[in-house]
């Protein structure tokens, strides 16, 4: 049997849920696989917004890859940015942190290396609004969230105190959901009685959407259940809404009817849209491949790229039959893309079948004891929509001590609304050449700014 099996040369693009899946089902294939990633890491990204709220620890959604893949001796990693790929040669060209070009020969590629925020041909919002597609982002957000009301506490401008306590998100899908709730949970709850000058609970969260619902993708029920949490919680929901302008003190949003609204608000997160990185393009231009409008590859029903069946795009950068960019696409994906590969080495020669997602449902978690989930006809929604979240995060959480740390971790949020994640990295100021200092939030008031011990009753 040995000798009609050959050693394949397997380039993985990729170390999320799609390139982890494809790696377990090539495990019993005599291949020899690169798996690259621009991180040393695994990012579990449906718990960013847990991260970026101070619920989990980066280490409990995030596990280095080579931890992850250490019974995989046939995997050899690689921490590199792939920039291009030579289809004719079969090569794959990257590039190391510190500069150094890499070139990967292979006999089969998978890419999986996911899409990135986009801001709808508005980059320059991006310094003013952070988005929330990697461990850095969720960390910046977390620091912009909590600074927030630390600089509320430290300002005497009322004016100014209110737009440090005014927070707007953009992006009504689950991501924009569930942030928006638990800044309403941090302010009502966690930083309860903690600030002597300011009253965290008067913080307003405003969420902005272009669509006529929120949470769209789970259907006209659970969207208003959804809309109806978030007007429980205190969130003020704009749909309808299409934000034009974002700058350090605000947005401003044009509504369907025409309208025109200013929002001052120092903190604003962007949770909508998705692009494909720069690799994309590339890609598509050496495959001839089509791109959608997100600029993700279009695929056969095989996964391949019509002409080269050597390559594979999975996750969330293929465009096939309008799939979600869900984790459970991505796991599907990967495995199907693995396990042709591996059919194909053991000369399985019976034509493939079309890879066809099996619909596992989708989750988005509002607040404590609160969820919605959808599978097919089956809706749920608050604690019993909560515990079935509960139950689908725990399984998929990459490692034992993730999935410890994760349910301890939300037994204290549950049990007291305490956050034990919440340290964050101050911005700096910029100091110029000449010594002349530049806070990174300018003061409405530019004049010195004296601060008095709060008075107490």
């Amino acid at each position: 049997m040995e000798d009609h099996v050959t050693h394949r040369r397997v380039v993985i693009l990729g170390g999320g849920f799609a390139g982890l899946f494809a790696v377990r089902a090539l495990r019993s294939a005599p291949v020899e696989v690169t798996l690259v990633d621009s991180c040393a890491h695994h990012l579990f990204q449906p718990l960013l917004y847990q991260c970026a709220s101070g619920i989990l620890s980066e280490g409990q959604i995030a596990q280095p890859l080579r931890a992850v893949l250490r019974r995989h001796p046939q995997v050899r990693c690689l921490l590199a940015t792939a920039t291009d790929v030579d289809a004719a040669g079969r090569t794959v060209r990257a590039t190391r942190p510190d500069g150094g070009a890499l070139e990967l020969p292979y006999d089969d590629l998978i890419v999986g290396i996911g899409v990135r925020q986009s801001y709808f041909g508005h980059d320059e919002f991006a310094p003013f609004a952070p988005g929330m597609k990697t461990l850095e982002d969720a960390l910046a957000v977390r620091t912009k969230l909590y600074q927030a009301f630390e600089m509320a506490e430290a300002s005497t401008d009322p004016q100014e105190r209110a737009q440090w306590l005014t927070f707007a998100l953009v992006g009504g899908g689950p991501t924009g959901v569930e942030l928006a709730g638990q800044i309403r949970e941090i302010a009502g709850h966690t930083l309860e009685r903690e600030f002597s000058t300011i009253d965290p609970g008067q913080a307003r969260v405003l969420l902005f959407d272009g669509s006529d619902g929120v949470l769209g993708a789970f259907g006209p029920v659970l969207s208003r259940r959804a809309a109806r949490t978030l007007d429980t919680l205190g969130v003020e929901v704009h749909l309808e809404s299409i934000v034009t302008q974002v700058d350090d003190r605000g947005l401003t949003a044009r509504h369907k009817s025409g309208g025109v609204q200013r929002v001052e608000a120092r903190t604003v997160f962007w949770t909508a849209g998705i692009e494909a990185p720069p690799l994309a393009t590339a890609l598509a231009r050496a495959t001839g491949a089509e791109q959608d409008r997100a600029g993700r590859i279009r695929v056969q029903p095989d996964l391949t790229i019509a002409g080269h069946p050597e390559i594979r795009v999975v996750g969330d950068l293929m465009s096939l039959d309008k799939l979600p960019g869900l984790a459970e696409v991505a796991m599907q994906s990967g495995a199907y893309a693995g396990r042709r590969i591996r059919h194909a080495i053991e000369g399985r020669t019976r034509r493939p079948r079309p890879f066809r997602y099996l619909d596992m449902g989708s989750a988005a978690y509002i607040s404590r004891g609160r969820a919605v989930v959808k599978r097919g006809r089956f809706h749920a929604s608050g604690l019993i929509g909560w515990l079935i979240w509960l139950f689908i995060h725990i399984v998929f959480l990459t490692g034992f001590r993730s999935r410890a740390g994760a349910l301890l971790s939300w037994a204290v949020v549950f049990a007291s609304g305490a956050r034990r994640e919440r340290a964050f990295t101050p911005a700096a100021p910029q100091i110029s050449a000449a010594g002349t200092v530049t806070p990174p939030h300018p003061p409405a008031d530019p004049a010195v700014v004296r601060h008095e011990p709060p008075r107490h009753a």
